[in-house]
């Protein structure tokens, strides 16, 4: 059983880099800049943002369905970059940080749940993925509770 961990689509965010802070501030965004060079995960290329570079903080619905489990929240956005797609492996923004795994059915129920260090993603998402009932996981930062990346079965 293989999995694949895809950043989001970057073509949404591109109007929010384009306004100036009031116009932000009108949608429910902030433009940020990283102040270290951890801390700030973009959700497209799943990486941290470097000290120094410009951020988008926005609210996304990252589980739009129609259950008790939809779901939105912040997070953050480069732009400039491209999503990161990572088959049978972990993005950078996981390492180091404590991880929930939510596994959902295809009806987007939870059926399934894991918490682990990061670096202990790669048996969560396997053990998620040998239950036939789960169809997709949902990766959070535990911490923040902020949505990470969706993990597909490939």
């Amino acid at each position: 059983m293989t999995y694949r961990i895809t950043g989001l689509d970057p073509d949404p965010f591109a109007p929010y880099f384009a306004m100036d802070d009031a116009e932000l501030a009108a949608a429910g965004a902030r433009r940020v800049t990283a102040t270290a060079d951890r801390g700030y995960p973009c959700r497209i290329s799943l990486d941290d943002a470097r000290k120094g570079e410009e951020l988008i903080l926005l609210h996304h619905v990252s589980h739009d369905v129609d259950t008790p489990f939809r779901s939105a929240y912040a997070i953050y956005v480069r732009t400039g970059v491209r999503p990161l797609t990572c088959d049978d492996s972990l993005p950078p923004a996981f390492a180091g940080r404590m991880m929930a795994y939510r596994g959902f059915d295809d009806t987007g129920m939870l059926a399934a749940a894991r918490l682990v260090p990061g670096e202990e993603g790669d048996g969560a998402i396997r053990d998620l993925f040998a239950d036939p009932a789960v169809a997709y996981i949902h990766a959070q930062y535990a911490t923040n509770g902020c949505f990470a990346a969706r993990i597909e079965r490939n």
